[in-house]
């Protein structure tokens, strides 16, 4: 696993490839994982189920999380993240086409770092990831376990 990387925790292919151009437009890919639904990402980050053996000692720099994920919600990923001590302070964005305010509470709430409403435009959607990237992992100083 590379020293920095990004988590996408993200069901639906096309916001998937679009954050992935987003991203890879400013240069800020890194290495990306990306991870389908909420218990892939609990498995990866926790190296168990498909993921037993992973070397977990690496966190990513941030987590970029959608909430509306299948077999287990975003909001569930949140809760299980800062129930953790190892993953407790991990920067997490919520990054999600959700504009109601219960899930943006709720995910304050649970701990998220930030939330961004994914914007329906594509020129927006990139320069919101974009922003988003130059933030997160340029500029944002993560707690000493997360730093490369």
């Amino acid at each position: 696993m590379p020293e920095r990387y990004i988590l996408l925790v993200e069901d639906n292919p096309d916001d998937e490839e679009l954050t992935l151009l987003s991203l890879r437009k400013n240069n800020l890919c890194h290495d990306i994982v990306v991870v389908r639904d909420g218990v892939e990402a609990i498995e990866f980050l926790s190296g168990s189920g498909q993921y037993t053996g992973r070397d977990v000692s690496r966190l990513p720099t941030i987590v970029l999380l959608d909430l509306k994920l299948p077999k287990l919600d975003g909001l569930g990923v949140l809760k299980r993240l800062r129930a953790e001590e190892r993953t407790r302070t991990l920067p997490v964005v919520v990054l999600t086409s959700s504009s109601q305010d219960a899930d943006v509470i709720a995910s304050y709430n649970l701990g998220a770092n930030s939330y961004v409403r994914k914007p329906v435009e594509f020129g927006a959607f990139v320069e919101a990831v974009s922003s988003l990237g130059l933030y997160w992992i340029v500029l944002n100083r993560p707690p000493p376990q997360h730093a490369a």
